[in-house]
């Protein structure tokens, strides 16, 4: 990415841990294009915090270079690399107002008074604070008080906006009303944000793109669209919603669809490279969504049949979810939408066949 705001080369991090150096962070390259929402998305500790707080300059890479637009600050202190980050914790000042808390910044750069009030009173408008300028943090809520936050980090013009988990105090409702906030303020300012999360649903929700990081790599790349709907390893598979996953022979292989055979009426059909042969061990993820569960059996023979019998019905308001024990030795998770029906597709113990189209089969792995 030739015109990156963010650029990582080579970069790696070691600590020393009872006397043994242990690596955070593997060599990687990276690159967060201008103006973009870009998630580090993994479980604690996989490097995602560590990878950002390089890019902050908190903690200097064992190897490797970190660039912001072009220029070189491996080496440049934190307050001299013009990016911001927002915490968890907000780090307001308590006693200070909404005005003055987000105001300190400039006026620690002897900003014009008058250029104050107007960039601060801009920034509150943008994160919906407006009228709010004389309240303490200790008056407002949490969703407020990391509006605050928000507007303090981003009222100085910063290249880029680096966030740390900054949603994870808040109650679900909440957390979810920020997502969509948080996003409509970043395409509404235009600053590259880097966001730091191990809430899936958050970084498909907000997200560019999306780096899925597992110990101390990257494991996937993409759109969260193609990391949702085509993960590339069985980790990305397991880590971003529910999949569920199945295994075994091509018994053939076709017009670029292999056929898994479980029993006389069983299989599942998946598209494949045209590397693929019959005889290789496919891995295949599908997601629960896109099965369809029946008492009847299936008329026709143009998509992925199981049969199995039910073990577990959870009900969750929007969908009801099934557990299947299959002829293909694997427990099937199944989710129906609530749309048409509340009445239960089936029971626990009752035999069902399962169906999907070839195109929701997707091979995470061949050996």
């Amino acid at each position: 990415m030739n015109d990156a705001a963010i650029e990582l080369v080579g970069v790696y991090k070691d600590f020393l841990s009872h006397g043994e150096t242990v690596r955070a962070v593997r060599p990687l390259d990276l690159a967060v294009g201008p103006g973009e929402f870009f998630s580090l998305l993994g479980p604690s500790g996989c490097g995602k915090t560590t990878t950002m707080r390089m890019i902050a300059g908190f903690e200097e890479p064992t190897g490797g270079a970190v660039f912001l637009d072009g220029r070189d600050v491996t080496q440049v202190a934190p307050h001299k690399r013009d990016v911001n980050m927002v915490f968890q914790s907000y780090a307001l000042f308590p006693h200070l107002t909404t005005y003055q808390n987000v105001a300190f910044g400039l006026e620690r750069r002897k900003v014009a008074k008058d250029e104050v009030r107007r960039r601060v009173g801009e920034i509150l408008e943008i994160v919906s604070l407006t009228g709010m300028e004389k309240r303490s943090p200790r008056e407002m809520s949490g969703g407020q008080q990391q509006r605050v936050a928000l507007a303090r980090a981003l009222v100085n013009g910063p290249r880029a906006l680096l966030l740390d988990e900054p949603l994870g105090a808040l109650d679900l409702k909440l957390r979810q009303q920020m997502q969509i906030e948080l996003k409509r303020i970043q395409r509404e300012v235009g600053i590259t944000f880097v966001y730091v999360t191990h809430d899936q649903g958050e970084a498909l929700t907000m997200s560019d793109r999306i780096a899925v990081m597992q110990a101390g790599t990257i494991e996937q790349l993409g759109s969260p669209r193609e990391i949702y709907e085509r993960p590339a390893t069985r980790f990305v598979a397991g880590f971003i919603g529910t999949s569920n996953l199945l295994d075994g022979p091509a018994e053939t292989v076709g017009d670029g669809i292999a056929v898994l055979a479980y029993g006389p009426d069983e299989r599942v059909l998946v598209p494949v490279p045209a590397s693929v042969r019959a005889g290789d061990a496919l891995e295949v993820s599908v997601r629960p969504e896109k099965i369809d569960l029946s008492r009847d059996a299936p008329v026709g023979d143009g998509g992925s049949v199981l049969t199995g019998v039910v073990t577990d019905v959870v009900y969750h308001g929007t969908s009801t979810n099934y557990t299947v024990k299959t002829a293909a030795g694997a427990d099937l998770v199944v989710f129906d939408q609530n749309a048409f029906s509340a009445e239960d597709l089936a029971a626990p113990g009752d035999r069902v066949h399962l169906t999907w189209s070839p195109q929701h089969s997707y091979p995470i792995g061949v050996r």
